[in-house]
Parts: structure tokens; sequence; C-alpha cells
């Protein structure tokens, strides 16, 4: 007998029918979620990983094209994450699941007949990385999925756990790059993405035999045209901008920067890709993994201050990166010879803090939001349950929003460190610009959200606004 994959009435809230099987539910769905994400976010990245495959004697690319082809998947990425909320609950989970699995069987499939002929200009890689983007909308599909799956008592495991599971994908596919490097050398990259073309059908046919629809799930427009008209939207957007942004940004960029620095202290092009992609999946790990950490901090003393700890520390690692290109181009330039050793040092102590710190920054950032929107909910003249029922439907919304937009960051740090190399051959200039910004979000963060308290700052909710949050399924 088959299965059905059509849940009519699901009501997570119904603690009675979640201990007699809902929860097993929610558990199986939970599992091809997150593999399928997982698998997404590895396909979003996969340039960061191709590009250690793409001499330029071979290619032709500079390195300002490569950092085009990691922006351009970023933007697609950060773009698509806005329809994607809404898919699920437009198309079913299951079916959306097992669609965005098996679309991105063709810019992988592109992958490999654009990295066996070097002639091609560079039109077709920037092609076939925008189509790989698609792999980063799967984790707003995947976390609307699965916050309705579960109860609210739950919803906080359960989401972290879908998030930290698919930014994994990102360390684990340079992890992959890095064992075919090791295997069969720089030239073979094609063994990167057979081994996803196989990930991405057990992800696709594991969505399909257990995972399920939700018959009465839907999202409402006007909620998230109520949350648009927030001043902390935009606020918190440009904050995430500066955390997940830096975390997406650096891991599409980190292979390549070592790579660079590898060949200017003198390793030829396949020991740099080597060396390069030892290193390079260590930073999203510890950012992958600092995530959580950063949430459990800031339930103890405040998303606010954590940030704002965040981003100050985020201008000192800067500095460090500043400091490192700087005194290496120097360095480099007066001896007439290689990047000292010590350089590439602190230049990898840099880039480490700061995924781990972006990492924290996620996590804290996101406790931010319904703290927000709970302050914010004293003013509406509704009853308790109203009011609370706002203030998830608002901070809901946010969420979704807020991952969509701060995506985009990863496109600034892209397209910094392409200008930055156009214009002086260095990366210098783009780690003064990110340090900048650092330091601006670091003022807006302490000025809003920390010398302050949130109550204080909270703005009575327009009656627009309060309707919607209260229409919200």
């Amino acid at each position: 007998m088959v299965r059905s994959h059509l849940l009519p009435d699901w009501d997570p809230e119904d603690t009675v029918a979640w201990e007699a099987g809902n929860k097993k539910i929610a558990r199986r769905n939970l599992i091809w979620s997150v593999a399928a994400e997982h698998v997404g976010f590895s396909i979003w990245s996969i340039w960061s990983v191709m590009v250690l495959f793409m001499p330029t004697s071979v290619y032709g690319f500079s390195a300002g094209d490569k950092f085009l082809l990691g922006a351009i998947a970023t933007l697609v990425g950060g773009c698509l994450r806005f329809p994607y909320t809404f898919a699920t609950a437009r198309f079913g989970g299951r079916n959306w699941t097992v669609f965005s699995a098996l679309v991105l069987l063709v810019p992988t499939i592109g992958t490999m007949v654009l990295l066996a002929n070097p002639v091609l200009p560079l039109w077709p890689y920037l092609l076939c990385a925008a189509l790989a983007g698609l792999g980063g909308g799967n984790f707003a599909s995947s976390m609307t999925n699965i916050n309705a799956f579960y109860p609210q008592r739950l919803k906080g495991a359960a989401l972290a756990l879908n998030a930290g599971g698919g930014n994994l994908g990102v360390p684990i596919v340079q992890l992959v790059g890095l064992l075919v490097i090791a295997t069969v050398g720089n030239r073979q990259p094609y063994w990167v993405c057979a081994v996803y073309l196989v990930l991405l059908a057990v992800a696709a046919i594991g969505a399909a035999l257990y995972m399920d629809n939700l018959q009465h799930y839907q999202i409402q427009m006007s909620t998230m045209r109520a949350v648009l008209s927030e001043r902390h939207t935009w606020v918190i957007a440009l904050l995430y901008i500066g955390t997940f942004g830096s975390f997406i940004g650096f891991s599409f960029a980190f292979g390549q920067l070592l790579q660079i620095n590898f060949i200017a202290s003198g390793q030829s092009t396949a020991q740099a890709s080597l060396h390069a992609a030892q290193i390079a999946f260590v930073g999203p790990l510890l950012g992958s993994l600092s995530r959580a950490y950063g949430g459990r901090l800031a339930d103890r003393l405040g998303g606010g201050r954590v940030t704002l700890g965040v981003f100050c520390s985020m201008i000192l690692a800067a500095g460090i990166l500043v400091s490192a290109s700087t005194f290496g181009d120097h360095g480099a330039a007066k001896a007439a010879g290689p990047v000292p050793a010590a350089t590439m040092i602190w230049y990898v102590a840099g880039f480490i803090a700061l995924f781990i710190l972006s990492g924290i920054g996620n996590g804290s950032v996101y406790k931010m939001i319904p703290t927000i929107f709970e302050a914010r909910s004293r003013s509406l003249q509704v009853s308790e349950t109203e009011r609370r029922q706002w203030s998830r439907s608002m901070a809901g919304a946010l969420i979704g929003l807020t991952g969509a937009i701060g995506a985009l960051g990863g496109v600034g740090v892209n397209l910094a460190l392409q200008q930055s190399y156009l214009s002086n051959g260095t990366a210098t200039a783009a780690f003064w610009a990110f340090a900048l910004f650092y330091v601006a979000a670091s003022a807006l963060t302490w000025a809003l959200y920390v010398r302050r308290p949130l109550q204080a700052t909270a703005l009575a909710v327009p009656e627009a606004a309060s309707q919607a949050g209260l229409a919200y399924v």
C-alpha cells in the first residue's frame, strides 16, 4: 500500500497527537529537510572550490573574474530566498524539496562540462554560477517548512539544527575538494561534481519517500508587507549583512585568497591549490559550529550586547587582515621575493577569527528579532493571546526576510575583493572597507539596542501592522 504524503490536519501544538506519533513524522521531515538543504548549500558554494581547479595559465581568468563568479552565485542565492520562503506553502514541503534538489543537477552537470572546456569565455561560467545560486534559496524554503512542523516550544532547537546542518554544506564541499586535490591533483574537478550528483539524487529520493506536504499551511503576504514598514526590519537586515554576509562571502573567497597568497609565497599552482584547500574548509566549519553558541550566549547576555561585542571584535580581526596584507605587500616588494611566512600566519588567523565571530553574530542577531517584536507588542491594545500571536508572526516573517537580505552581503564581499584586486592588485583596500562597515554596524547596534533598553526605544505599532500580524497563519 502506498503511503499518503499529504497531512490534512496537522496541529503541532496538540500534545496528545504529538506524543502519539506526530513527533516522529516531524523528525523524519526534519532529517530529510536538513539533508536537502545541506547539499543545496554545497552546490551554492561549489565555485569556491572550483576556482582552485582553474589555473590562470589554463583558463585565462583573473582573480577578479573568479571573485565575480562567487558574487553572482551569492547574489542569485540571496534573491531567491524571498520567493523560496513562500514556495513550500504554495507547492508543499515534500514537493518543493524534491524539485529544489533535482534542479541543482543542472548547474552541477554544467560545472563538469565547463571545466572540461577551458577555452570558453567567461559568460558561460557566470551563467552556471548563477544557476548554482539556486542552492542558496533552499535555506528559506527549508526553514519555513520545518517551522510549520514543530510546536512553538521546540521550534528553536529544530530551526537551529536545520540552519546549522545547512551551513555545514559550505565546509563539507570544500573538504570534498581537498580530498580530490590531495588524491588526484588539481586538474580533475569532475570528481567533486560526481560526488554531488550522487548526493543530490539521494536527497531527492529520500525527500520523495519520507517527507510530507501540509494541506492547510499558508503564509500571508500581508504580514510580510507589515514587516517591511518596520524600521527595525532594515536595521536588523543591515546587521545580518555584516554577520551572515561576512560568513557566506568569506566562505566563497577564502580558498582563492589563500591560493593567491601561497602562489605569491613562491609555490606552484598545484601546491598552492592543495595548501589552500587544506585550510579553506576550517573557517566555514568553525563559523557554522559557532552559530549555535552565539544564540545561547545571546540568551544569557542579550542579543544586542553580544552583537555589539561581535562587531567590535570583527573590527580588530579586519585590522589584523589590513596589517598582514599591507606588511606582506611591502615586505615582498622590499625583498623582491615571496610573502613572509609570518604574514601568512596572521592572515589565516584574521580570517579564522572573522569566521568564528560572524557565526556567533548570526546566532545573536536572530535572537534579537523575537526580542524586538516582544517589546514592540507591548503597545498593542489587544488580548495577551493576540499580542503573542502578533509578536511570533512578525518575528517569523522578519527571520525569512533577514535571511534573504543578509545573504546579499556576500555579494558585497566578493565585489569589494574583485575591485580591490582590479585596482591595486591586492585585497588591502577591501579589508579596509570591511573594517569600516563593522565600525558602522557597531555604532548602530550600540545606539539602538545597547545604549537604552529596547522597551524604551519601542515605538507605537501601526494599526496596519497590527492587523496584518494578527491575520498571519
